[in-house]
């Protein structure tokens, strides 16, 4: 295996119209800082690269939104982003931005020489047009309805209620985001790269070469390539962006995918002006990306054909480590509705508590599958994990040692180790490899568990001593308890110093492994000294007699009412989506067409009546039926009705209905139904009850 020299380490750059939040975070932030750090912790030459991708449709159309321009809404949310990332804790050694000289200047010169050597092929086609606004049109800038589920704010590359991937040619009704008037087709001229060219040797490289790659990332890899390749556009109409350096170009600029991705480059080339090359162009260093599973294409296929197209020594990525998407209480995380944890927000209503969203982010990382995050589960496990179990482990070993042995560490001598010390000491350096193998193959879940798993193995190991009762008998055995135990708090100090470095800081401080509690928390530079990870597994780092200084919690206990008042924000964004959604069906509703004729002697047949819901209960394991005992003025009977998604069986205790009493029953999830609830759906989806404008006997006909 290849030993490499230094680590270039990229993260996506996070789109400028926004800020963070707890999706970017697991999917791409905290993998890669945690990588980082580890690799500075071995004493390894790494560069962390990032920056706002601040280019693009979008942020035009927000501008337009909010009637400004748009280098103002991507200076606000750069440094938005920015300082959310350093409050965080995210080790980058650069964040910089595309909007910045030399980016535009080394994306500029990036297609320049491609185009010179003959490497894109130049198109005219057809692209949808606004007429009114006088602008192309990105597909995610047509509206329309979705072809597959309904949904009438469908985007014209997916709809996000079904989750479909769509083209604006498929959608019902089409119209332009920027004037609601219907797009029309018309003549432009751009520049593609040629993909298909490149297919043979990407299929080599990716599925020939790296098969060590994540089962997600090969898998969806294999898929593009065995699908074919076309080329890909790589300019587009637009007045926001990086000009294409060519004369017959005016008015275009480089495609966002084509444009962002040189922003690594032009970000390493801002921060080491006169040595850039050898972090890019060297066969002995190592290029990893990390990404989240919608850039796969863009970092694994489309970037490597650019450098490779570009030629002049480009290295290419050794790994793409990306992660699947994380969601939210159920919910597929949204910007436009809101649906989100954003790490601006969150580092304001826990302050100073960076490391539990973090250990939480990673604990629950959605690895090899989407996964969900829950403010229930992240209360848990900061009060079951981090405080019941690492916080406690450690603050018992330091606060035992304060109070038997002044704050000093205690002596003692080999012969007295008894089979459990022996047992314990052996168990370590076990447990700290398997966070290390961990780690250095990009399974940061795992690694974050086995770090957990020693301060288990403290824990157990002070309840299996029970120093606090053998002190008055047998203080020297004490003092060999106390050693191990410190000793344990070092490795712990330097096993989560990756994950939650702000509390390993604290922790450095408190066994005075360090001198300044207020150490830098985003190091850029390898670790020395006994913070190093070459020291992980040891048990003599603590020196004897060696002075600790004053024990403080790592963690605090995490109260409902501070869960609760999340949920609760959570629970108003929604109901708010709700209501949004349903008046912009009623805008656009349009009464469905008429059914077939029937006679009246047809409709006679139906027997409808007035009723009261006297009970009300959910139907077991099922999401949408109510199981109601109704009183119909001649009998007391039972129906089964889809409604528990629109009313709860509280709201439907004492409301008069009408039903059609005299459709034949059946049995439903093993309970007969008698009867159906007349109910009216609105265009949004909700549904009403049909009811009485007075209250009327139950039993009465209606007809």
């Amino acid at each position: 295996m290849q030993q490499f020299k230094r680590h270039l380490i990229t993260a996506a750059l996070p789109y400028a119209n926004g800020s963070v939040h707890i999706g970017h975070l697991a999917g791409v932030y905290v993998p890669a800082d945690i990588y980082c750090r580890y690799l500075r912790m071995k004493g390894e030459d790494v560069l962390f690269v990032c920056g706002s991708d601040e280019h693009g449709v979008p942020i035009t159309f927000k501008a337009k939104d909010l009637g400004c321009s748009p280098q103002e809404i991507v200076d606000k949310y750069h440094a938005i982003i920015k300082d959310s990332f350093n409050r965080f804790g995210i080790s980058f050694n650069i964040y910089s931005r595309t909007s910045s000289e030399i980016h535009h200047q080394t994306a500029g010169e990036f297609f320049k020489k491609m185009y010179e050597e003959g490497k894109f092929i130049e198109r005219e086609s057809e692209q949808f047009y606004d007429p009114v606004a006088e602008v192309f049109l990105a597909d995610r800038y047509i509206m329309g309805t979705c072809p597959k589920c309904g949904n009438e704010s469908a985007y014209g590359d997916q709809c996000e209620k079904c989750g479909s991937t769509l083209s604006p040619e498929e959608l019902i009704n089409p119209h332009s985001r920027m004037s609601g008037e219907a797009p029309v087709k018309k003549m432009t001229k751009h520049w593609y790269l040629p993909l298909d060219k490149d297919e043979n040797w990407l299929k080599e490289w990716i599925l020939e070469n790296h098969k060590e790659w994540k089962t997600n990332v090969y898998g969806q890899c294999k898929s593009w390539l065995d699908g074919g390749l076309r080329p890909r556009a790589v300019t587009r109409d637009l007045d926001w962006g990086v000009p294409v350096p060519l004369e017959d170009a005016k008015g275009k600029v480089l495609y966002v995918w084509f444009d962002a991705p040189i922003g690594y480059i032009s970000n390493t080339k801002e921060l080491l002006p006169n040595d850039w090359e050898k972090w890019w162009k060297s066969s002995d260093t190592r290029l990893i990306h990390f990404i989240g599973k919608d850039n796969i294409v863009f970092h694994c296929i489309v970037f490597p054909s650019m450098l490779k197209n570009y030629g002049d020594g480009y290295i290419l990525p050794e790994n793409v480590p990306a992660n699947e998407f994380l969601n939210l209480e159920g919910d597929k995380i949204s910007t436009s509705r809101n649906w989100a944890i954003w790490l601006e927000e969150y580092l304001k209503d826990f302050e100073g508590q960076q490391d539990v969203l973090r250990y939480v982010l990673c604990a629950n990382a959605p690895e090899t599958k989407d996964n969900d995050f829950t403010w229930k589960d992240f209360q848990a496990r900061n009060n079951s994990e981090l405080v019941a179990i690492y916080g406690n482990f450690v603050n018992r070993a330091l606060v035992l040692t304060h109070k038997y042995f002044d704050g000093k560490v205690p002596a003692f001598r080999q012969e007295q180790l008894t089979p459990m010390d022996k047992e314990f000491i052996a168990s370590i350096p076990q447990i700290t490899k398997e966070v290390e193998d961990n780690l250095s193959h990009f399974k940061f879940r795992d690694a974050i568990k086995e770090a957990m798993n020693l301060a288990r193995l403290g824990n157990k190991y002070l309840t299996d001593t029970e120093p606090w009762k053998v002190y008055k008998t047998d203080p020297e055995r004490v003092a060999v308890i106390l050693n191990l135990s410190l000793q344990l708090c070092a490795n712990l100090a330097i096993a989560f110093e990756p994950f939650c470095p702000f509390s390993s800081k604290k922790l450095e401080y408190m066994l005075g492994l360090i001198e300044n509690k207020n150490n830098e928390v985003c190091p850029t530079s390898s670790a020395s000294g006994k913070i190093a990870w070459e020291n992980l597994g040891r048990v003599d780092m603590m020196e004897t007699g060696a002075t600790l200084n004053t024990p403080e919690l790592l963690f605090a206990k995490i109260e409902d009412d501070a869960i609760n008042a999340q949920t609760e924000r959570l629970a108003r964004i929604k109901k708010e989506n709700e209501e949004k959604a349903m008046q912009e069906a009623a805008a656009n509703a349009k009464a469905e067409p008429l059914k077939g004729e029937c006679t009246f002697e047809e409709f006679e047949k139906m027997d409808i009546r007035t009723a009261t819901v006297l009970e009300a209960v959910a139907v077991p394991k099922t999401d949408k039926l109510l199981k109601l005992t109704i009183d119909t003025g001649i009998d007391k009977r039972t129906i089964v009705s889809g409604i528990a998604q629109y009313y709860t069986p509280e709201e439907m205790v004492g409301k008069q209905i009408c039903i059609l009493a005299n459709l034949k029953p059946r049995v439903i999830r093993g309970i007969e139904s008698k009867g159906m609830i007349l109910m009216a759906k609105e265009p949004g989806g909700k549904m009403r009850f049909i009811t009485p404008a007075e209250v009327v006997s139950n039993g009465a006909q209606v007809g």
